[in-house]
This record gives structure tokens, sequence and C-alpha cells, in this order.
């Protein structure tokens, strides 16, 4: 079986639609736009200037429907987590997110592990599909559900599907790891880049900007170390979902119907609002009673990509 038909995620869509449907999906979700604003750049990113002023910026392409929608969850993600701390805290040094894994695991579940599954578009397509109606009227929701979670090997980390994410992440770690040692030098970095690809995720970047330089996370003055906070945040998003499902069972149908409150109260009460008053690996003993484990990520891949 070959990767899934994405055609229709590849049609003419007006810029001011999407955004203005993607802003209404991160409302749902819980985004506060009273607190925040959602504004175009280059490289989507969240930043806060205080737990009253988080925004959130995304991109547009116009001929793909999901780079601007997905982005907007994902930085809708980091953003709910800022705006979800409880605001005694402000003023302090607890009035951020745990680390890059937590924050990571924030956008990723609501991009990925909600964003992209069924119950969420057994809401949202019908939505979509109004507001696209000459693009999506004709596509039925299995095509599109299978077009959104289309896997295929890729040269972008952002644009990776969730099946062949983690690679991008590992190559990342390995190459900046051998460049801290000093086993590699950075003259010798873009070879070294697409022999990884080619050998591990089966691609090559036509160009060095969709290579070596597609990303501005590499260890630089005060921030370093970045890139594994992704993959991180991937186990932990199902790890911690996985805890929400066990505390209320009746959230897949709750997102069916377009109940966002209840997945969203649960990660404020037992997430969010601690701010960094506990360490990442403190956090993941209280939410999921053990230490962070791969398998509840590893049972949600296979679950879900199997079918």
């Amino acid at each position: 079986m070959g990767p899934a038909d994405d055609s229709c995620l590849h049609q003419p869509f007006p810029e001011d639609d999407q955004r203005a449907f993607g802003e209404r999906v991160v409302a749902e979700l819980g985004y506060d736009f009273r607190r925040g604003r959602q504004d175009k750049t280059h490289h989507p990113f969240m930043t806060k200037f205080s737990l009253g002023d988080v925004r959130i910026t995304t991109r547009f392409r116009p001929d793909d429907l999901s780079d601007g929608l997905f982005s907007t969850i994902h930085e809708a993600g980091h953003a709910m987590y800022e705006q979800g701390i409880d605001p005694a805290l402000e003023a302090t040094p607890l009035a951020n997110g745990t680390s890059a894994g937590v924050h990571e695991s924030q956008s990723r579940l609501w991009e990925n592990v909600v964003g992209r599954s069924r119950p969420f578009w057994q809401h949202n397509y019908p939505q979509l599909q109004a507001a696209f109606p000459d693009q999506l009227g004709h596509v039925g929701l299995d095509t599109f559900y299978a077009a959104v979670n289309k896997v295929q090997p890729s040269v972008i980390r952002t644009d990776a599907d969730q099946m062949t994410y983690d690679l991008h992440v590992m190559i990342r770690f390995d190459l900046e790891l051998a460049l801290l040692e000093g086993t590699l030098e950075i003259d010798d970095l873009p070879e070294a880049w697409q022999t990884r690809y080619l050998s591990d995720i089966g691609v090559c970047a036509d160009a060095e900007c969709d290579g070596v330089l597609q990303d501005v996370h590499w260890f630089g003055g005060l921030i370093g170390g970045a890139f594994q906070g992704y993959t991180l945040g991937n186990i932990m998003s199902a790890a911690f979902y996985d805890a929400a499902l066990r505390a209320e069972p009746d959230i897949p149908a709750q997102i069916g119907r377009g109940e966002f409150a209840p997945l969203h109260g649960w990660l404020r009460e037992n997430i969010y609002r601690h701010g960094s008053k506990f360490t990442a690996n403190e956090l993941i003993e209280r939410v999921t009673g053990g230490p962070l484990s791969i398998e509840p990520y590893v049972a949600y891949l296979r679950s879900k990509f199997l079918a």
C-alpha cells in the first residue's frame, strides 16, 4: 500500500479563509484571544510577554491547507500551557513551562493526538467543508482523515509526518553531539547531514536551505540541546493523554462532539497551573503515576497507523 492521497490538501485555499478557520478552531480548543493574538511569520512560534499576553504566529501556503492550520494548533498548544499557569506565579521564575520537552508535549498533543484524530474531524470537518465548499465539498471524511495523517519520508522536519518525525530529531541530536564533542567540524556538517538523511530517511535536500539550514535550534549561546525536546514531547504527549483518558475515559467522545473543555481543564489542573514548580521528571511522575515511558507513544502510533 502506497502513501495516502493528500491531493485534497493541495488546492487553492484563500489565506483569509484559512486564518479565520484556524483561529475559530484554536479558540474552541481553549486559546484565549483576550490574552493573545495571532500574526504571520516565516517560522511559527509562540511568545509570552506576561501571563496576560501570550501570542502565537503561523504561516500560510496558498496551496497547502494543512501547513497553516496545524501550525496554528501547534503554537496554540504552547500558548494554552502558558495561559494556564497559576496567576499567583506571575513575576516569579516559576511562571514558565517546566522544560522544552514538556512544552512540546502540549503543542504536539493538541496538534497531533487531538488535531489529527478522527473524533476531532468528525466534529470539525463539516465546518471545514462549509468554509471551503469548492475544494472539499466532494471529499469524504475518510479521504480527508487519511490525507492529514499521510506517512511519507520528507526532507523538512516541521512538515514531517508522525511516523518519520523522530528520525529527523535523531539525526540532529547525533550531529549536534558530534559537533560538541569535536568529532565533526562545522565545515563538514552539510555533507554529514546529507549522508544521514539518505541512509536514515531515504531522501536528500536539493539545497542547504532545505537541509542543514532549515532549523534555527542549533546549539548556540544560552540555547542548546533543543532538538531532543521534540521527541521527548512526542513521548510525553502520549503519556499525558493516556493519563487523561484513565481519569476521564469519555474524552474522545467529547472531542467528537466539539467539547474540548474537559481535556483542556484536566491539562490545566494537572500540568499548566504548576508552571515550572516541578522538574519534568517530577511532573511526569505526578501526572502519570510513574517515570517517563515510551510505551504509551508506541501504542498510540501502532493503534493509529496500523489501522
